[in-house]
């Protein structure tokens, strides 16, 4: 039999010691329980339909928000970049054939396009040099929309925060609860209506107030961003100098 001197009876006790250390660790690991919901709203811990509506009561309280996306409507797809206010809003829509500003204060609405917007809108067929010469006066100018237009209803439905935002976060269906998700460095929890969120997908903050930063509207129709909530912006009307009379009935946007 083998007598081990005392200096190696030290080194091997140690080695049982830091090994029995290490164990304890990778295992005392794997069994702890990890909350997903630990630093976050506690969002995560009620039901769909409660998550649904916590968003919408933090939307409808939010002064301000940024809406940026595609929604389809009828047919027509607008590509939105819109700041939204109780009183107004500014920002821009597109559509497959044209581009244009929407500035509204109070209920005084603008529009600004570039020329090109113009001499399609005035035109029939091949613009004529009529056309042209009145297109380039309204170049970059903004246009005020008479309320009593028909275009003023459309254009005004792209500027109003309750009417994009709360017919957004309506989900249909039977609502389930699905991934966590981050959103611009911000955890998220999906809610989704219908199995396959047919009936919409909507992203909720788990960090701060619940604020929806994501919806996808069921069918295909649009994937819209939400930012910037509660962050204030101003909204000046423009000078006069810059206000042109289109002198008749605004055209309707089309793809």
């Amino acid at each position: 039999m083998t007598v081990l001197p005392p200096a190696s009876h030290a080194r091997r006790a140690a080695l049982t010691v830091a090994l029995c250390a290490v164990l304890t660790a990778v295992l005392g690991g794997c069994a702890e329980e990890v909350d997903p919901d630990k630093g976050t709203n506690g969002l995560g811990k009620l039901t769909a339909k409660q998550i649904e509506a916590e968003a919408q009561t933090a939307a409808g309280r939010a002064e301000a928000v940024r809406l940026s996306g595609t929604l389809v409507s009828s047919g027509a797809s607008y590509k939105l970049n819109m700041r939204l206010k109780k009183d107004g809003a500014a920002g821009s829509v597109a559509t497959r054939k044209s581009r244009f500003e929407l500035l509204r204060v109070g209920d005084a609405l603008y529009m600004k396009a570039e020329a090109s917007f113009w001499r399609q809108a005035e035109a029939t067929g091949e613009p004529t040099k009529e056309d042209i010469q009145a297109a380039e006066k309204l170049d970059g100018k903004f246009v005020k929309v008479p309320q009593d237009d028909p275009s003023y209803k459309l254009f005004r439905s792209f500027t109003e925060k309750n009417v994009l935002v709360n017919g957004l976060l309506t989900l249909h269906g039977d609502l389930h609860k699905g991934d966590r998700d981050s959103i611009a460095g911000k955890r998220t929890i999906k809610v989704a209506g219908g199995p396959n969120g047919e009936g919409g997908a909507l992203d909720v903050s788990l960090d701060g107030t619940p604020y929806p930063l994501r919806f996808a509207r069921g069918g295909g129709a649009g994937v819209v961003v939400l930012t910037d909530w509660d962050e204030d912006f101003s909204l000046d009307e423009p000078e006069e100098d810059q206000i042109l009379d289109y002198g008749k009935k605004l055209p309707r946007t089309s793809e």
